[in-house]
């Protein structure tokens, strides 16, 4: 009876009036994630002034929440196949507005690290069950790469709204405001969403296991922490054990997946070309770009001396860029083949992350307004197209756990970007030479440097931000350098991985 019914209610779902409207909400999700991405990154000079976090505090409060969502991505799109993906989008969606409230009133860094930390556990019920809600609403192939389009486009679009919104915010009212936008959008997409979002789950999921779902936080967290003290204090053996355990969570995850009847995690899905190729071309990309991201607000503020609503500005050309080809990536695809698009874009982001090597303190716009282009359309069309391969790859029932690989790729290489790539920064930074006496916080973050030399003699204060700045810089380039290596290396990768491969 199953097998008669089944395509009558494909039918149903291809004919939904609603359908369009309930991708409208689906996309706020994502653009409410975006928005409090790129919120934090021009946020991070006031929070440096106001909390005064250490430098390597500051790279907690940037990556932790990465760190968190990445390790529970998998098990939250698990959850949702079985418990249902409109409740736990919902549900994650109201979490998600009254931790912005905690992040916005954290009064130290400690608790700026819990509260973020606790963000990443709301936001990783958001992402897996929006694409995997898209995959249930749009059975024909093109409806729905034109709806991952949009999915993609806001989701870029929404690094464009971000810095513009909390540029202006952050010129009126203190840094918290930046989160508190969250919650009029999380109001909307719960009471529109009741309203509009059919519920899909997995018809026979099996049930959820709780040792798959610590073996994976611990196994994601663990990595990525070595990784990342690793970078900035070298191997001890508590970070070398801490790795070991991560390693050893990781291998005993996959091990307990491929013995479990129902597992949170087919790992067998990995055995398709295209989904390995399209997964590992997500990691690489967003670790090499992480970097960028996360310093050139801090580079534009202060080393440029740019107000917030300016800076907000400057970073336009990229989401511009990542919107437009977001929108035409699955006719690009179909034109010129999937691993075309894919592997050229991922060249163009190298060769726009190799043109900042050139920047300094006084770069005019059209340089890095350009490179910032040049990237966001090469992030627009391969975003794009890989989410529509991986969701292609799979069945339906499948799509939670399958989208949530895809955003753990995407976190995952945030996360190890900012920990690898910012160390880079912070490494080099801090070996920098100030005048006789500048205070040692001046060598933990360029905020720090600023606010030591608003107390300084002029002669000094000019000294030590000439230092700080030109150092800063340094950093940015070498950052900008390996993460364009990154890139050009995995373009020919993803011309292999993608080979024969069709949306």
């Amino acid at each position: 009876m199953t097998s008669t019914l089944q395509p009558a209610r494909v039918a149903e779902v291809e004919q939904r009036p609603g359908r369009w409207l309930a991708l409208s909400v689906l996309v706020l999700a994502v653009l409410l994630v975006a928005v409090d991405a790129t919120v934090l990154g021009l946020a991070t000079p006031f929070i440096s002034e106001d909390l005064r976090p250490s430098g390597t505090q500051l790279l907690w409060i940037g990556d932790v929440y990465s760190f968190v969502i990445a390790g529970l991505l998998v098990s939250m799109g698990s959850l949702g196949d079985r418990i249902g993906r409109k409740r736990i989008l919902l549900g994650g969606a109201t979490a998600f507005g009254a931790v912005s409230v905690l992040n916005a009133y954290a009064a130290t860094p400690e608790l700026m690290i819990l509260a973020r930390a606790l963000l990443g556990v709301a936001g990783a019920t958001l992402m897996p069950a929006t694409l995997a809600l898209i995959r249930n609403l749009f059975h024909d192939p093109r409806e729905r790469s034109l709806a991952v389009g949009i999915w993609g486009a806001t989701a870029s679009g929404g690094t464009a709204v971000g810095p513009i919104v909390g540029g202006l915010l952050l010129e009126h009212f203190w840094w918290g405001s930046v989160f508190l936008i969250n919650l009029p959008v999380m109001a909307v997409l719960v009471l529109v969403g009741i309203k509009t979002l059919p519920e899909s789950r997995n018809p026979d999921p099996g049930p959820w296991d709780l040792a798959s779902v610590v073996l994976s936080l611990v196994g994601v967290v663990g990595v990525v922490y070595a990784v990342k003290e690793a970078a900035a204090r070298g191997f001890t053996w508590p970070v070398l054990a801490t790795g070991l355990l991560g390693a050893a969570a990781l291998y005993g995850f996959v091990r307990r997946q491929l013995t479990l009847p129902k597992p949170l995690l087919d790992i067998r899905l990995f055995r398709n070309r295209g989904f390995s190729g399209a997964v590992l071309a997500d990691l690489l990309t967003v670790l090499g770009m992480s970097g960028l991201v996360f310093f050139l607000s801090q580079y534009l503020q202060l080393v440029q001396g740019r107000r917030p609503f300016e800076a907000g500005l400057f970073e336009l050309p990229a989401a511009v860029g990542a919107v437009a080809a977001g929108l035409l990536a699955g006719r690009a695809a179909r034109r010129f083949s999937v691993r075309t698009v894919v592997s050229g874009s991922l060249a163009a982001i190298g060769l726009g992350l190799a043109a900042l090597t050139t920047l300094s303190g006084t770069t005019g716009y059209p340089l890095l307004g350009t490179s910032l282009l040049v990237v966001g359309v090469g992030a627009g069309f391969s975003f794009t197209v890989t989410a529509d391969v991986i969701l292609s790859s799979v069945p339906k029932e499948q799509a939670g756990a399958a989208s949530a690989v895809s955003e753990t790729a995407y976190e995952l290489g945030a996360a190890l970007g900012i920990a690898l790539l910012g160390s880079i920064v912070t490494g080099v930074y801090r070996g920098f030479t100030g005048p006789a006496g500048t205070p040692s916080a001046a060598h933990e973050s360029l905020g720090g440097a600023v606010e030591v030399a608003a107390s300084l003699p002029a002669q000094t204060s000019e000294a030590l931000l000439h230092a700080a700045r030109e150092s800063f810089v340094h950093g940015l380039h070498l950052a900008s350098g390996a993460g364009a290596a990154v890139l050009l290396a995995t373009a020919p990768a993803a011309w292999l991985l993608l080979k024969g491969q069709k949306l």
